[in-house]
């Protein structure tokens, strides 16, 4: 009898959040087919767009309004309830599943492998360590695998155009907790989502100021880009740390990568290092980041950008 692995789906209420379509890619490693949960209130859509991902059995669908904002301990309590015969549970690595991960394993008492960059085999899993320095090879006995996904790592599967996956209705019973939710406040952008965009301009403590990094924003405008950030330009208050990539911020991988006057601290490579293409403006010609980038030019950011802006300009 084969494997049964179970895909957490995390969601915002009406979408599957990107990451989920990579972490199926992952599942599909792991086997032929895998089932998959849905947890909220009033989010049905998400239930039966989950039954078009690509090797999908069965969808569970647990609906409770204790379970609306994927506050972590009622996911985890609800999880712990759904997860009962499977032998691998699957999360995306975002900041919600990095919410919900480490409780459902300490109520289950098992040692979660997290940010899995590669699945070797049924017990045998590879993941970055060390602000990606080192990859670690974990081999693991465990009865339950309970493994979170890189994204960058996986290619992203395609929603079918037509459903595959039966919707499995749950009830659950779920004890009061002492957190309450209170409010959420989303930042809202024209721009492309940082951590989906295939193009993505990020700014670095080279370019000085605040008022300076108007030049990011105007290349990524140009470009259809979204903008990003070093944690160096985040710590100067250049821009929220929304925009930060890296270690501490976010792990991408876009098609093409843009970092001007960001030198390379391994801890911002570690966020980006998966990037199709790297392409690095820095007119110090001794900074890291030209170790890593497949293009790169030796010049002030402050001549070079106007020239490329205006060339993009021109050539439309």
């Amino acid at each position: 009898m084969g494997m049964k692995v179970l895909l957490v789906i995390t969601h915002n209420g009406q979408r599957i959040d990107d990451q989920v379509f990579n972490t199926v890619t992952a599942c599909l490693s792991l086997g032929d087919t895998f089932d998959a949960v849905v947890m909220g209130y009033d989010c049905e859509v998400v239930a039966n767009m989950a039954c078009q991902l690509p090797g999908v059995n069965q969808v569970h669908m647990v609906l409770n309004e204790a379970l609306q904002h994927a506050m972590a301990e009622s996911s985890a309590e609800a999880l712990l309830q759904v997860i009962e015969g499977y032998d691998y549970v699957v999360f995306p690595w975002n900041t919600t599943a990095k919410n919900i991960l480490p409780r459902l394993a300490v109520l289950k008492d098992i040692s979660p492998i997290t940010d899995v960059c590669e699945i070797v085999d049924a017990q045998v899993f590879k993941r970055p360590i060390y602000a990606g320095n080192i990859i670690e090879t974990v081999r693991s006995s465990q009865a339950v695998q309970m493994l979170s996904i890189r994204a960058a790592s996986f290619s992203k599967a395609v929603l079918l155009a037509q459903a595959q996956g039966q919707i499995h209705a749950v009830s659950v019973s779920l004890s009061a907790t002492q957190s309450r939710y209170v409010n959420a406040t989303i930042s809202q952008s024209d721009r492309p989502d940082l951590s989906a965009a295939k193009i993505v301009v990020s700014g670095g403590r080279g370019l000085g100021n605040r008022e300076s990094f108007s030049l990011i924003y105007q290349l990524a405008d140009q470009l259809g880009a979204a903008v990003g950030a070093s944690r160096a330009a985040v710590d100067a208050g250049f821009v929220s740390n929304d925009f930060q990539v890296g270690q501490t911020g976010k792990i991408i991988a876009p098609d093409v990568y843009v970092a001007i006057g960001i030198s390379g601290a391994i801890q911002h490579i570690a966020g980006m290092k998966d990037s199709r293409v790297i392409i690095a403006i820095n007119k110090d010609a001794d900074a890291p980041i030209f170790q890593y980038c497949d293009y790169g030019l030796v010049g002030d950011l402050f001549t070079v950008l106007p020239q490329i802006q205006q060339h993009l300009q021109s050539s439309r």
